[in-house]
């Protein structure tokens, strides 16, 4: 919920980033690699939007693309409906102020204090003196950054460099915020702490915000929605809880891991360990059911056999859920009757492998 804003029209769901057909590559020795092929993504105001992949999936060039560091062969780069492509002079200027960029590597100036680095952009943008310092005075405070504000960058933590270099990003109110992989060099505790501060930029300043990163665990804790990006393409975008409870891409599948598959227990699943009258389901529970003992009510109730392959616990949009892959033993009315008590419940069934041939058929309805 966006509570205060510093933008004018903030939480109304109007397009900033527009992403249009957008093509990158880069010149080798072994001829062109193509960092991005096609990408089209629209960020709407308010949202926090996540853009996740594995290294070398082009998420860097992207967020080059965006901030104007970078020019595409082909497609368009639209802020808040401003072509960057097309526009030049003053035009231009005017659109990547509306741009803020957070570097994973932070890029503070190590010869200028931390009041310093938040003035330079105002500095660069030939501020008034007096203006520039009632900001940075502003924007110490509100990062909580008062008793540091004349150390410079070798005397901080690496949690105070990321609040510096955020608020220096901010420094010209900018409507969007890009940031790179903001955590991948802090601690637990540190993480936790820089997320839930751009959550709250998002919220109390209504800075609309592109988080770019590797870890699930950011996406889950702060974002609305995420873009999966795969060899320069993003072949999976929604909801956080529609796209990583109910991957569809192979790529998104192998960012979660165990939870998403099998593929874990090939081994097993290809041993003569494996029975022949199993059946092997994917469950997601949702709310309090994620904490209830289900599985074991419908053991007793239909009398299958329970093997649990994988469990997972987590939160994602505020929201308990428990992702569990299971097999299930026993004659095909009994499976059945399972599958009917967990759908009843409200579980989520997926049918991840029938069993063998030479086993009674199960029919899941």
């Amino acid at each position: 919920m966006i509570t205060i804003s510093e933008q004018s029209g903030i939480g109304l769901r109007t397009p900033v980033i527009e992403l249009k057909s957008v093509d990158k590559k880069y010149g080798t020795a072994k001829g062109d690699r193509h960092a991005l092929r096609g990408v089209s993504l629209t960020v709407q105001r308010g949202v926090i939007q996540g853009v996740i992949g594995f290294s070398g999936a082009g998420k860097s060039t992207l967020l080059r693309c965006i901030s104007h560091l970078e020019r595409p062969e082909s497609g368009q780069v639209l802020i808040e409906g401003e072509d960057l492509e097309q526009a030049s002079g003053r035009r231009l200027r005017t659109a990547l102020g509306r741009i803020g960029v957070v570097f994973q590597q932070f890029h503070l100036q190590r010869s200028r204090t931390v009041a310093g680095n938040i003035a330079l952009p105002l500095e660069i943008a030939g501020q008034d003196a007096k203006k520039i310092r009632e900001r940075v005075r502003e924007l110490i405070g509100w990062f909580g950054l008062e008793e540091h504000a004349s150390h410079y960058p070798a005397e901080l933590s690496g949690g105070q460099q990321q609040r510096v270099a955020i608020a220096r990003a901010l420094a010209g109110r900018p409507s969007v915020l890009l940031s790179d992989e903001p955590t991948s060099a802090l601690d637990t505790e540190t993480t936790t702490g820089v997320l839930e501060l751009l959550r709250r930029v998002r919220d109390k300043m209504g800075v609309t915000i592109l988080l770019i990163t590797h870890e699930l665990a950011a996406v889950r804790a702060i974002c609305d929605r995420v873009a999966v990006l795969e060899d320069g393409q993003i072949v999976e975008e929604g909801t956080v809880s529609d796209v990583l409870l109910h991957p569809q891409s192979k790529a998104t599948r192998r960012l979660l891991g165990n939870s998403a598959d099998l593929s874990h227990v090939e081994g097993y699943l290809a041993s003569s360990r494996r029975p022949d009258n199993a059946v092997y389901l994917r469950l997601l529970f949702r709310g309090v059911g994620a904490t209830e003992p289900l599985l074991f009510e419908v053991a007793q109730r239909t009398g299958v056999a329970v093997n649990i392959l994988n469990a997972e616990i987590g939160s994602v949009e505020n929201a308990v859920y428990g992702l569990l892959l299971v097999e299930l033993r026993g004659e095909a009315e009994a499976i059945a009757s399972a599958h009917a008590i967990l759908v009843a419940r409200g579980v989520e069934v997926e049918l991840l492998e029938a069993p063998q041939t030479n086993a009674p058929k199960v029919v899941l309805q």
